[in-house]
């Protein structure tokens, strides 16, 4: 009697899979730990600038009520 296993050919696998695996996933490691912290630079660069403006908008404020003779018109 046949065994049905033995008819399906064998899984082809080469001793590079092996090898080759940890590397690619040590790469996607590092690489997405990369991407993650350039993120976080981009979005404290975001928070720094959004203050700076603020700060320039509340200076200039302060300069067109001394100044420039009167209440801002921007609120």
């Amino acid at each position: 009697m046949p065994s049905d296993t033995s008819s399906t050919p064998p899984a082809t696998t080469t001793a590079a899979d092996g090898y080759l695996q940890p590397v690619l996933d040590w790469q996607t490691a590092v690489c997405r730990n990369l991407w993650l912290a350039q993120c976080q630079q981009w979005e404290a660069m975001a928070a720094w600038q959004r203050a700076i403006g603020a700060v320039q908008r509340e200076l200039m404020d302060e300069w067109i009520c001394r100044f420039g003779g009167g209440v801002p018109l921007d609120g």
